[in-house]
């Protein structure tokens, strides 16, 4: 479910230091906005930020952008960023972007990314909207496209219909099977170094299992 429409949100993500404005004008220089050359991964979705800013917390070695085309969900993420900066604890390695996922290749340059986490999309049940997905056929030929070689997409959801549809998309992809599990907080070897959204941690405390991929690039 989507927070409500905040009025004001889309002019205080144009103010904030931590999103990035024209993000098109960044493609393929990625590298020169953080100031270094360290590999960089992108949240699709992120919602109100938890997951992608543990991850940056967690990972200081590597860059992070989280993706959200809702401004009044991504307005949540940049107020904790906000109070995190009061606290001196706001990490340097994350940016947000408010956009449309389907714009993924007019703002990262090709072999750009390391790697791509889809966490509690939306799941679109209606059949009309599969393409709407984001892990449907039609975005993960979009998704290869900007990660790099070795580049890794990693989904997460409580939606079993959804990771049903998800599975049997790959098919049809440039991508491969590498991992999955149909209860991912019982498995022992893909939960080790989980990082939870608010989302997985609201489900999985009712006992509801998460359902998690792992791809990588075919190679020929």
């Amino acid at each position: 479910m989507r927070l409500r429409n905040i009025p004001g949100a889309e002019e205080a993500i144009l103010k904030s230091k931590y999103a990035i404005k024209d993000p098109e004008t960044k493609k393929g220089k990625w590298s020169e906005v953080f100031k270094n050359g360290n590999p960089i991964y992108i949240e699709v979705g992120m919602g109100k930020g938890r997951f992608i800013i543990d991850n940056a917390k967690a990972y200081p070695d590597r860059n992070f952008i989280g993706i959200e085309m809702y401004s009044s969900v991504l307005l949540r993420a940049i107020q904790k960023m906000d109070k995190m900066e009061e606290e001196e604890k706001v990490p340097e390695n994350l940016y947000f972007i408010c956009m449309d996922a389907k714009d993924i290749e007019n703002v990262f340059g090709e072999k750009e990314i390391a790697g791509i986490y889809l966490n509690f999309s939306d799941p679109w049940p209606k059949d009309r909207h599969a393409k709407r997905r984001l892990t449907s056929r039609q975005f993960l030929i979009r998704f290869e496209k900007v990660l790099n070689d070795d580049g890794k997409i990693e989904f997460k959801t409580d939606n079993h219909d959804l990771f049903m549809f998800s599975l049997d998309e790959i098919e049809f992809s440039p991508f491969m099977l590498k991992e999955k599990t149909f209860d991912l907080h019982k498995d022992s070897e893909m939960v080790k170094g989980n990082i939870m959204t608010e989302y997985e941690e609201k489900f999985s405390s009712k006992g509801n299992p998460i359902y998690k991929y792992i791809l990588s690039k075919k190679h020929e």
